[in-house]
């Protein structure tokens, strides 16, 4: 049975929840590099089209947490801030970018996490929520396998 006819059910006890290291050194990068999956469970989806308490219905996994590849704007990917604004409000940028460091090798950066709270209202005034979000990206210089 292939994936479009297979039923759709949960499988007990299945829980999703990568480290970072894989998040970025094996989905992400799998999704970069055109790799197609076995396993669709992260979705693809602008985000920023959505107010936070969408995204759950959005997901294709998860009950805490939810994840999504997100398309980067194509007027944003020579380093201009995206637009993080949703209809009900905004996402905001906490503190700088973190560095994530390889476990398996430690003095190489597998990417960077920028956190981010969601406000409700318009900026620079808002109403600050409890909606936290963790955005990962590969290194400025990652490139691509040939």
């Amino acid at each position: 049975m292939d994936d479009k006819t297979s039923p759709n059910f949960e499988l007990p006890g299945f829980r999703f929840h990568p480290t970072e290291e894989e998040l970025l050194d094996f989905y992400l990068k799998n999704m970069v590099n055109g790799r197609k999956m076995q396993h669709d469970i992260i979705g693809f989806l602008n985000i920023y089209r959505f107010d936070p308490w969408d995204l759950p219905g959005l997901a294709k996994i998860g009950e805490r947490e939810w994840y999504f590849f997100v398309p980067r704007d194509r007027k944003h990917s020579n380093g201009g801030r995206p637009n993080r604004t949703t209809e009900h409000g905004f996402w905001k940028a906490t503190g700088s970018d973190r560095k994530i460091w390889s476990l398996s090798e430690p003095k190489r950066v597998i990417g960077l996490r920028k956190t981010l709270v969601f406000y409700q209202g318009r900026a620079p005034r808002g109403t600050k929520t409890d909606w936290i979000m963790n955005e990962y990206r590969l290194p400025d210089n990652y490139v691509l396998p040939k």
